[in-house]
């Protein structure tokens, strides 16, 4: 037998055997169409195809993740951003994946960039920036439910960033300075108010307490004693001293012991 006829029945060997069969890895599956026509799922391990009549494609079934390219925004307040994502998905019916739609790849990316835009122009800036997690989940549930139907699952979505323009940062600061001046104020106010309230409070019990009018006429008395000066005037307004001239005459009235 000539050489040459052994080298091709050895190149047609192996090319049969190629097309034969198959080996998948334990988070591979094999869509086999036979006469294109859909016919199983199989895998993983070793797959025996019948050339030409049957034709497998490979489905990755582990998580994939997908970098939203950045997209412009505006916000409900009419506020311009520029936003991008980070996509985890997988794909859990290879069935579907295949003969539902040509690239499943392009179509969630295409996909989840507009889905990103329509949920975030929903939103305020302000949502953006403090409502991470709950916009995070809003995008995860509406892209799982329109992919399901090609058979993937979207496990999460997170924004990443959430760039603005100089000008709006500016604003931004000037707005956060003056919220801060805001509470400051009103700090302020509430300490003066409740001072207020004190004072009234302590000058009521004065007023209606003559002992303690007069131990805390003597105590001022006391610190201003204490001060350095050489002049000291002592003011004593006329109801202590009828309070005096009170505390006198009831002592003067008392019997003497024994």
């Amino acid at each position: 037998m000539p050489i040459a006829v052994v080298g091709i029945a050895a190149a047609l060997l192996v090319v049969i055997l190629y097309n034969t069969i198959k080996v998948l890895k334990e988070y591979e599956r094999g869509v086999v169409f036979f006469l294109g026509r859909f016919q199983a799922v199989k895998g993983p391990g070793l797959i025996i195809l019948v050339p030409v009549l049957q034709k497998m494609t490979k489905v990755d079934l582990r998580v994939i993740v997908l970098d939203v390219p950045t997209q412009d925004v505006i916000s409900r307040d009419n506020v311009s951003v520029k936003v991008n994502a980070v996509i985890y998905f997988r794909i859990v019916d290879p069935e579907k994946a295949i003969i539902r739609v040509a690239n499943v790849f392009e179509a969630t990316s295409q996909l989840s960039q507009t889905t990103l835009r329509s949920v975030l122009g929903q939103h305020e800036l302000d949502d953006m920036l403090a409502e991470r997690d709950k916009l995070n989940t809003d995008i995860q549930a509406i892209l799982d439910k329109r992919t399901d139907n090609w058979g993937i699952k979207v496990a999460n979505v997170e924004i990443k960033h959430v760039d603005l323009d100089e000008s709006m940062i500016r604003a931004i600061a000037q707005q956060a300075e003056a919220e801060r001046a805001r509470r400051a104020k009103i700090i302020n106010a509430e300490g003066e108010q409740q001072a207020a309230a004190k004072l009234a409070e302590a000058a009521q019990m004065l007023a209606t307490e003559e002992q303690a009018l007069q131990l805390r006429y003597l105590q001022t008395l006391k610190e201003i004693a204490n001060e350095r000066t050489n002049t000291i005037v002592f003011p004593i307004p006329m109801e202590m001293l009828d309070s005096f001239t009170k505390f006198a005459r009831r002592a003067g009235e008392k019997p003497d012991a024994g």
